[in-house]
């Protein structure tokens, strides 16, 4: 009888962890929690690590209270109908502000499109918000040597987020950043099952590992900031490889916005 095929098999293990506060190393904190679930990391594992905890650990959590807004704020919070102080810091921190609906404004924030910037109220203690990592490729890659040097083996790192997606209901996931893999597999010049070649296809290999890791880290109180991916098909190297991005030209949905 014919071999049956074999198939890779990925594996998912949501890390729970006490709650990270401000000035906690991330990278010890997911290390130590890991042992505790009976695992540790392994060379080509994948490590997704959601952006609001990473970002609290590096202290981007704002006290809205010591904001003050400015004129442009004040009229944006209306229009949009946004705390005024959460607005101040949506204008500081975006790059752009084109658009929104109540309860949230539509930005250009560290290249990619973000809601309010990409700024967090849930998971922070009352009268706070988080903002992004202030730079989640860096982020990644200090993180990953961390884990190299204490656990002597290769992993991939991505800092990830949720966003929606034009007319569609609910979010996923996205890549903030990315270290030791290759985020984006260039299928191009590949043929599909009627040998036609592929011309513009590129596999979006790190937000899709990001969305599937967040059914286990959720969007509430779960307590799972990060999720070991193992046995997938990305290609863990040793090196740090940027975020690919789009310019705003080639992004069929921000250059059709513009020219509404």
């Amino acid at each position: 009888m014919p071999e049956e095929p074999s198939f890779p098999s990925l594996q998912m293990f949501g890390i729970k962890t006490p709650i990270i506060r401000p000035g906690d190393n991330i990278a010890e904190i997911i290390i130590d929690s890991l042992e505790k679930q009976g695992l540790n990391f392994q060379d080509n594992d994948i490590l997704i690590i959601a952006e609001s905890p990473l970002a609290t650990s590096e202290e981007r959590l704002v006290r809205l209270d010591d904001i003050t807004p400015g004129e442009k704020a004040k009229e944006l919070a209306e229009k949009y109908n946004i705390d005024v102080r959460e607005m101040e810091l949506i204008v500081q921190e975006c790059d752009e502000i084109f658009g929104g609906v109540p309860g949230a404004a539509l930005t250009i924030t560290k290249g990619t499109l973000a809601p309010n910037a990409g700024i967090d109220a849930s998971n922070a203690p009352k009268g706070y918000v988080v903002l992004l990592p202030e730079n989640a490729q860096t982020s990644a890659g200090r993180i990953r040597r961390e884990i190299k040097e204490r656990c002597k083996c290769n992993i991939g790192v991505i800092v990830g987020d949720s966003r929606t997606q034009p007319l569609r209901l609910g979010c996923v996931g996205i890549a903030l950043g990315t270290s030791g893999m290759v985020p984006v597999e260039d299928a191009r010049g590949t043929f599909d099952l009627f040998g036609k070649e592929m011309m513009i296809t590129r596999k979006a290999v790190a937000d899709n590992l990001v969305s599937a890791a967040q059914l286990l880290m959720g969007e509430a109180g779960e307590s799972v900031p990060a999720v070991l991916v193992r046995g997938s098909p990305a290609q863990v190297v040793d090196d740090d490889i940027d975020m690919p991005l789009f310019s705003r030209d080639e992004c069929m949905y921000y250059s059709n916005i513009r020219k509404a």
